[in-house]
């Protein structure tokens, strides 16, 4: 059995989300080989290199993969993947975005978004907005697969000593372009990998009422993050949008603040270690899944909680 786990990173540093994906391929067993697609990328092929577990590094330089588009990748990872039993990626947006393809591609089914590992062709995956978790088996000679990073505890960055292996495979598909990208900037930490998330949602009334948010987070290290509804009013724009819907957070400690706790809210957050809600409604569902809960509004909560710290 062998793995192919596709490294995430920005051309210059590898994503916390890898080590998590390399521990659910140690879950399923066999060697494991890490490939880094990217342009400029040599040092995130160092970096992977190092990572407990990992026997092999392929680097695919190049700038037809600058940028991940997916149609490059697809076809990269297909070329390369062939050989392998399984190919993983995260269950990111680029991971979400080719994996699909790959598995067009192969003439394989896919399975998406794993949070536990039975055996080599046995996995778990939530349904249901997590309500629900689906045991799924594949009979396919390979597995193509993207895994939930809040359901493995990641690897260690350090430890390995694997070899980096340039490969000189171009797949440049000529049917999409890199145009643009307009990212938010912000000195807080990244949603998805902050170990304290403060989120709000429509008890904050509005916009405005976010910035307390952002006091308390700045002095907690925190990231900040908002319930459907906030977007959906407006509030704060959509990549601050923490559920089924959005991003999927296991921080090491969440605090939702005027939020209800909607299903599709709690499928983006219910895997975090500790879980404070602050509501003035005591029936809020947020409260079931809460460890700690105080019942009061948030207008006199927040201000307290920040002059506190």
């Amino acid at each position: 059995m062998s793995v192919l786990v596709y490294a995430e990173h920005d051309n210059a540093a590898l994503k916390g989300v890898t080590l998590n994906v390399v521990a659910a391929a140690k879950a399923i067993g066999g060697d494991i080989t890490v490939l880094v697609a990217g342009e400029g990328c040599a040092a995130v092929a160092d970096e992977a290199a190092k990572v407990e577990g990992v026997s092999k590094v392929l680097l695919a330089d190049n700038a037809a993969y600058g940028h991940q588009l997916a149609e490059n990748v697809a076809d990269l990872v297909a070329e390369v993947g062939k050989d392998y039993s399984h190919i993983l990626a995260a269950a990111t947006t680029t991971g979400k975005n080719f994996a699909p393809r790959v598995a067009a591609l192969l003439d394989v089914g896919m399975i998406s978004e794993i949070s536990g590992v039975e055996s080599s062709d046995t996995f778990k995956r939530p349904i249901y907005a997590g309500n629900a978790i689906a045991t799924v088996q594949s009979g396919d000679s390979i597995k193509v697969i993207t895994v939930r990073g809040t359901g493995f505890d990641a690897v260690s960055a350090e430890g390995g000593s694997a070899s980096v292996e340039s490969i000189d495979v171009v797949k440049d598909a000529g049917v999409s372009k890199f145009v643009s990208e307009e990212l938010a900037k912000s000195d807080r930490p990244e949603l998805t990998a902050a170990k304290i998330v403060i989120s709000g949602g429509r008890g904050m009334q509005n916009g405005d009422n976010f910035e307390m948010l952002y006091k308390v987070a700045d002095k907690l290290g925190a990231a900040v993050g908002a319930s459907r509804a906030a977007v959906d009013a407006g509030f704060v724009p959509n990549d601050m949008q923490v559920g089924q819907t959005g991003k999927i957070v296991a921080p090491d400690l969440y605090v939702a603040v005027g939020i209800s706790g909607a299903i599709q809210h709690l499928a983006g957050m219910k895997d975090s270690k500790v879980i404070v809600a602050i509501n003035k409604d005591e029936e809020a569902p947020i409260f079931q899944v809460a460890d700690y809960g105080l019942v009061a509004d948030l207008f006199e909560a927040v201000p307290e909680l920040d002059s506190k710290l």
